[in-house]
């Protein structure tokens, strides 16, 4: 067992225009004013870090971690949620992915997979130079508009899919390997890696490879009525990451999982800040430490009512509420007797 680290806040859904939230420094003091202890960063802003520049310079590195430990926190991972989306897209989904990359690739997603991948490779050697150990990905989708079997899929789509994800995958992850960093896929609806059967699938085809790894986050669980707690046991080895983020799933007679199309207030799933909704952060904190889990326990933000500011403050109290300072002796040490194997061969019966 170990203590799990935190609390850290993922800063995506907070960056703005507007100060503290227009620049690393300034947003920084702000999450370390609100009790957070590490920040996780968007990769996706050059306002807050220049990727190549950081993959190329040492200096520079230091200078970015130096800038967050006189904020008062510590860098705990780097995302590239939105270029690992870009790896893999449908056409479906072109015009609005589109929005993610630069205007120059637009419109050709060819030039638009090639900047996403290079994203991806740069953030990996970035997270190597600034010390980290993981990153956090989204896997990118090409068979989910087919997700729901209606009509029936042609035999061998997904199967397709799925080779061709790993195809365009295992390079990343073979380059994570030289920069000793964990890819962690966040398992979210949309991508193909939404579920664990999903996760097994690109697992197979990458031959199991060691820096496939996991970011869990039981909100998107909550939202398929997947059971959060027993993913944990049968993944802890691969949960590298942990996102805080809550959820409610309340299903009527007019909506349940699939949300009738409706605005996320209006959505029988929907997301919450931490402690609002559904999900048993209790049992959840317990079972990473009691499999050891050696990362942070980072806030993320999103609630469709309350302020994101509310959200925040009130995020870091909730998780250092939840989390488990380790014992280093059992509770019932008081009651125990000396060790001696003569006795306990008496007391077995295996003497005379």
């Amino acid at each position: 067992m170990r203590t799990i680290k935190g609390p850290g806040l993922f800063l995506a859904q907070f960056i703005g225009d507007v100060a503290p939230f227009n620049g690393l420094p300034q947003i920084a003091r702000w999450a370390a004013d609100c009790g957070y202890r590490g920040v996780q960063l968007p990769t996706n802003d050059p306002r807050f870090i220049d990727l190549e520049k950081a993959a190329t310079s040492q200096t520079y590195c230091d200078e970015l971690k130096g800038t967050l430990t006189d904020a008062g926190v510590s860098l705990t991972e780097l995302s590239v949620h939105l270029q690992g989306q870009l790896v893999a897209v449908h056409p479906a989904y072109d015009a609005l992915f589109d929005g993610f990359a630069p205007p120059a690739v637009h419109g050709n997603p060819k030039a638009r997979q090639a900047w996403a991948v290079e994203q991806v490779k740069l953030a990996l050697t970035a997270s190597r130079n600034l010390g980290l150990n993981a990153m956090v990905a989204f896997s990118g989708a090409l068979a989910w508009p087919y997700v729901y079997p209606w009509p029936q899929r042609p035999a061998g789509l997904v199967e397709e899919a799925f080779d061709e994800l790993a195809r365009r995958w295992q390079p990343l992850l073979d380059h994570a390997e030289d920069c000793g960093v964990d890819i962690c896929y966040e398992i979210h609806p949309g991508e193909d890696l939404h579920d664990g059967i999903s996760y097994e699938m690109f697992l197979d085809r990458v031959k199991g490879h060691a820096r496939a790894c996991m970011l869990y986050d039981p909100s998107h669980f909550v939202l398929q009525h997947l059971d959060y707690l027993d993913h944990i046991d049968i993944y802890h080895d691969r949960i590298r990451m942990f996102h805080v983020k809550d959820a409610e799933l309340n299903p009527t007679g007019r909506q349940g999982v699939y949300g009738g199309y409706q605005s996320w207030v209006n959505r029988a799933g929907r997301f919450r800040s931490p402690g609002d909704g559904q999900v048993d952060f209790g049992a959840i904190f317990s079972k990473l430490t009691q499999y050891g889990f050696e990362g942070w326990a980072v806030v993320e933000w999103e609630c469709c009512m309350k302020h994101p500011e509310d959200g925040a403050r009130e995020g870091a109290e909730f998780v250092n509420h939840h989390i488990i300072r380790i014992t280093e002796k059992a509770f019932d040490d008081f009651a125990g007797a000396s060790t001696d194997r003569a006795q306990n061969r008496r007391m077995l019966g295996l003497e005379g």
